[in-house]
């Protein structure tokens, strides 16, 4: 009986033993599927916000860019002397592009986002002008002042189409993409147009 009885409890000891590791072992895979799970997780965001990041430099920059664009439609509107052509396509580069400054905005509100990216003057990078061309576009008169004007917004436009191409390649968000896209069919366009202009008499 005694030998009995010993082998029973050993084997209830060993059955309790293997329960236990059992469940050890269900609560390892979840912790370890838990643990997978939250890296994975947090790789995600990680990958968003790189994303986001070159979105938001994105927004910061061509929000400026956008803003001397206008200003230089502006300058071709108020300029008595300037030519209908030149008139026009000015018209239209305000029309287009008053509205994306507008969209950029509520996109770096959305994001929390500061507007300005703290990079200071942007300068002549990516085609925007120095104070003193702008000074000297201002002052220009008549066929001066189109050649002028033409010029200059052709090499703004070139840098607006290199910001456009180059957030297409880091973004992963489709209204990104959009703009982007939109804005490099455009401007292309315009650019063969202002081409035009300068070699017709």
């Amino acid at each position: 009986m005694s030998t009995r009885r010993t082998f029973a409890v050993l084997m209830a000891s060993t059955a309790i033993v293997g329960s236990l590791a059992a469940c050890g072992s269900g609560e390892s895979n979840a912790g370890g599927s838990g643990t997978a799970s939250s890296a994975s997780s947090a790789a995600a965001p990680s990958s968003s916000v790189g994303g986001r990041a070159g979105d938001i430099t994105f927004a910061q920059q061509m929000i400026p860019h956008h803003e001397q664009a206008v200003q230089m439609a502006d300058m071709a509107l108020r300029n008595g002397t300037a030519s209908a052509r030149v008139k026009s396509l000015a018209t239209e580069i305000k029309k287009a592009q008053a509205p994306e400054i507008a969209t950029m905005t509520g996109w770096l509100k959305g994001w929390n986002a500061p507007q300005k990216s703290g990079m200071g003057d942007m300068g002549a990078m990516d085609g925007m002008m120095s104070g003193t061309q702008m000074s000297a576009l201002g002052a220009a008169k008549g066929a001066a002042f189109d050649k002028q004007w033409v010029t200059l917004m052709i090499a703004h436009h070139r840098g607006a189409v290199t910001m456009s191409n180059s957030v297409l390649k880091t973004t992963s968000t489709p209204k990104v993409k959009s703009l982007a896209q939109g804005i490099i069919t455009a401007q292309k366009g315009e650019i063969k147009t202002m081409q035009a202009m300068l070699t017709s008499k």
